[in-house]
């Protein structure tokens, strides 16, 4: 099945403004995401998806492929779903969405994600790592809980699973265990990602500001991949920038 990568980037973001075109490494941060989903050599294709002259002119002048699109996208996700439209990507069975801050992002994530909508298991894959109990009261770090099978029960900025008995040794042990951070890759099959931007806004959606909530309530199943290494950290903040770019040398040298 063909694979279609998609990294969507605007440079409206509020707590790290002009995002993409931040640098690390001395290169913007959406070419890095670009160089790191080309070369772990999982897709057929990979495209940046803009709203931004900017942004566009500087992806042209590093030689990757760009796509404009609607300045009215209200997430990635409906900005992803208009380059699915156009007929020179209808060949493309599977898109999977790489968000424009995740330069650090794993094979293992985007191939899992993947691999779930390919093998047919689910109309949508994401993933997850194991984390500790220190993410749990942070709610810039989403969570998820599944069922038996993976199958996503629920996404939350709030603690979950949530420890009731908070003296009970058993217990903490089992929350630790069935802590899970979500990473924010996405693969669609093509009618579940258009099905999903047809959805109307759901209140638990906007309740939590995770659009992932959107097609979860609807009832579209939702497979998450869990992968057993260290988390890729994600650029949200100056803070999280600087970190990384201490990170840089020994990542891109490793």
């Amino acid at each position: 099945m063909k694979t279609l990568a998609v990294i969507p980037a605007r440079l409206g973001a509020t707590r790290l403004p002009r995002k993409p075109l931040r640098l690390l490494g001395g290169v913007p941060l959406v070419i890095r995401v670009w160089e790191r989903v080309l070369g772990l050599d999982v897709v057929d294709r990979c495209l940046v998806a803009t709203d931004s002259d900017e942004v566009a002119q500087v992806v042209n002048d590093y030689g990757a492929e760009v796509v404009m699109t609607a300045a009215n996208h209200p997430s990635g996700t409906d900005r992803v779903a208009e380059v699915t439209r156009r007929p020179e990507y209808s060949d493309y069975d599977v898109v999977v969405n790489v968000q424009g801050d995740e330069p650090f992002v794993s094979r293992t994530a985007i191939l899992g994600a993947a691999r779930l909508v390919t093998d047919g298991a689910f109309p949508v894959g994401t993933a997850a790592a194991p984390a500790d109990a220190g993410i749990l009261h942070d709610p810039n770090v989403v969570k998820v809980v599944t069922d038996t099978n993976g199958r996503a029960l629920y996404f939350s900025r709030a603690p979950i699973p949530f420890l009731r008995a908070t003296g009970d040794a058993t217990d903490a042990a089992l929350q630790r265990q069935y802590t899970w951070q979500h990473i924010g890759v996405y693969a669609y099959a093509r009618t579940a990602l258009q099905d999903w931007v047809n959805l109307p806004p759901s209140p638990l959606e906007l309740i939590e500001r995770l659009e992932q909530l959107r097609p979860l309530t609807a009832g579209t199943p939702i497979g998450v991949s869990f992968i057993d290494e260290p988390l890729a950290p994600g650029i949200d903040t100056d803070e999280d920038l600087e970190r990384a770019n201490e990170a840089w040398t020994d990542f891109s040298t490793g």
